[in-house]
């Protein structure tokens, strides 16, 4: 996405007489390339399969992946990037091949379903480990 706003904005800038003249162009941009709404999820249960050695150890991670979605919801898992690493290989490639099975009603623009890359959190949580830094434990006992 980056670079077809670099690539968009490279021959309106060499038009541009004035420093708010290419402002303006890339305000403009800016505003064409934000979705009104993001995409939604249609997924009734998420598709990331926790590692059965992981979880027999009670490990829990985070990832962070980046992922583009289509105008038409599609995820396509060939650009699907790790972001942010859960430091356990095995949680990483779990959350990369878990994005094949996901499906999202698009982003749109004044009502047109557009592209857009997005970062996407996958969590691995083991319901008998203690809750992570940062975790929110509502539904769980105090002493959990």
């Amino acid at each position: 996405m980056r670079t077809l706003v670099a690539l968009t904005l490279c021959p309106l800038l060499l038009a541009c007489d004035t420093r708010q003249s290419a402002q303006n162009a890339i305000d403009a941009i800016w505003a064409s390339a934000t979705p009104d709404e993001l995409p939604v999820i249609l997924n009734t249960a998420l598709p990331f399969h926790y590692p059965s050695d992981l979880y027999a150890k009670k490990v829990q991670g985070n990832v962070l992946l980046r992922i583009f979605i289509d105008a038409d919801g599609r995820v396509h898992p060939e650009s699907t990037s790790v972001a942010t690493s859960s430091g356990y290989p095995a949680f990483d490639s779990a959350a990369v091949k878990g994005v094949e099975e996901l499906r999202f009603a698009p982003a749109k623009t004044d009502g047109d379903p557009m592209s857009v890359s997005i970062q996407f959190p996958v969590y691995f949580r083991h319901p008998d480990a203690k809750p992570l830094p940062g975790d929110t434990i509502l539904g769980r006992p105090a002493d959990a």
